[in-house]
């Protein structure tokens, strides 16, 4: 059998697989879903999340292992900076991006390398010798474990796509449950003028377009870390 008559072999195959109703697929939440009766068909087509805090987080963390990103909850900020400082010394960091928020701002001076501030006039040149990028976020998303972020909560278009190392810092207040939260989020906070770059990261840069092998760090940064306070 060529290989042709694989790829259409494995495409009649599929199309005998019924696709499930809305709100009938394995994992469905229940019909009565919170939030307006736009979000609430949405949320039929997706995965159930959970009902509480708790195991949203957890989901977030399955979800973010699976992706191959490292997420870790940390209890305060001297507990952020001490485990900063050990990724800087496991991976020999020598200079760092960021910019201006309540979170790196607290964090990043502790690390005591020279910083590139992408909030600030600066040189790409200078960003492309950083060894990570470390930013804030808009919010995280437990569906799917996605960082949400945007230019005006990560220090531009760059900052979080060029370093090899992308970390983001976050607040356990910014977890929400799915996707039409993360958009309405959005709504919410700029509309209508919305930032020019909004991004949904889900796990480290990856392709599979050779042999079906994955490779990370192909358009992107090949390590993702997510610290949530």
């Amino acid at each position: 059998m060529t290989e042709r008559e694989n790829i259409f072999g494995r495409i009649r195959e599929a199309l005998r697989v019924t696709a499930p109703e809305p709100g009938h697929a394995p994992h469905s939440p229940p019909h009565s879903a919170p939030g307006s009766p736009q979000l609430a068909a949405m949320r039929h087509w997706l995965p159930a999340v959970g009902e509480t805090f708790e195991q949203r987080l957890e989901l977030f963390k399955t979800n973010s292992a699976s992706l191959k990103a490292d997420f870790q909850l940390v209890t305060n900020h001297d507990d952020l900076i001490e485990r900063l400082r050990a990724l800087r010394d496991n991976e020999a960091w020598t200079k760092i991006g960021t910019h201006s928020g309540e979170l790196t701002d607290s964090a990043c001076p502790g690390l005591k390398l020279p910083v590139c501030r992408t909030d600030k006039r600066y040189a790409m040149a200078e960003l492309e010798t950083c060894s990570a990028g470390i930013t804030q976020c808009d919010a995280l998303v437990a569906q799917t474990g996605s960082v949400l972020v945007t230019s005006r909560s990560a220090g531009g278009r760059a900052l979080s796509v060029l370093p090899p190392h992308h970390v983001v810092l976050a607040h356990r207040r910014q977890l929400v449950p799915d996707l039409p939260e993360a958009f309405e989020l959005l709504k919410s906070t700029y509309a209508p003028n919305y930032p020019s770059f909004i991004s949904f990261i889900t796990g480290p840069s990856r392709t599979g377009d050779i042999e079906r092998i994955l490779v990370l760090g192909a358009h992107g940064p090949k390590k993702l870390t997510i610290f949530c306070l």
